[in-house]
């Protein structure tokens, strides 16, 4: 049987922590701005630490687990 809860999480928030795709924080004018396919590297920055701070908390702390077969 094979873990995939790990596999799936990671690329969920990867497709919804893109930044410019759904939103971009911090913007190029705003502080958020939604949908401008954009990016800077401040947002980049900012994304990395959001996508990694979840991934640890779905992951370590609550222990996501989806076993197939």
């Amino acid at each position: 049987m094979a873990d995939w809860g790990p596999v799936l999480i990671a690329v969920v928030l990867f497709v919804l922590l893109t930044p410019g795709l759904l939103f971009q924080l911090p913007g190029r004018g705003k502080v958020v701005e939604f949908g401008n396919m954009q990016t800077s590297g401040a947002s980049i920055l900012v994304h990395t630490i959001i996508y990694f701070g979840l991934i640890t908390i779905f992951l370590l702390a609550i222990g996501v687990h989806v076993y197939t077969g």
